[in-house]
């Protein structure tokens, strides 16, 4: 496999692992209104979620992986359509998603802030890391 092929991959990854949020948060969202009989119109805001279900867990996860996420599909999206992918991206890019999958594990079913906390910052830094080095080595070419 060519490193451009391990990038798309961690695309994917990431890809699925919102997808897999989302049927969550579907399969919680639907379970929990029909116990307690909220009318869907109570949750047209987000905020009104939180005042009317009890589990918003995958719903702030989901949230979150339309955020730092974003730099991440931006920056694989830049090297991949300049063909500039040096050595070190798809290893690191594979680190930031497993990251992000460990996230989003703890960040729906425990929820420890402090074990969540500790896996945004290391993603956090490590796609910061990997937006600088790139940008150097673009120069540097």
């Amino acid at each position: 496999m060519n490193p451009s092929e391990y990038l798309i991959f961690a695309c994917t990854a990431m890809v699925i692992l919102t997808f897999a949020v989302g049927m969550r948060l579907l399969q919680l969202r639907m379970s929990e209104m029909a116990r307690t009989g909220v009318p869907l119109q109570n949750l047209a805001h987000r905020h009104q979620a939180s005042e009317h279900l009890k589990d918003t867990r995958a719903l702030d996860n989901f949230s979150n992986l339309f955020e730092v996420p974003v730099l991440f599909y931006a920056l694989c999206a830049i090297a991949l359509a300049t063909s500039h992918i040096p050595n070190w991206l798809p290893s690191l890019a594979w680190l930031f998603v497993i990251l992000r999958v460990v996230h989003s594990l703890i960040h729906c079913t425990y929820n420890n802030v402090m074990h969540r906390f500790l896996l945004f910052m290391l993603g956090f830094l490590l796609l910061t890391a990997m937006w600088v080095a790139f940008a150097i080595s673009i120069n540097l070419s």
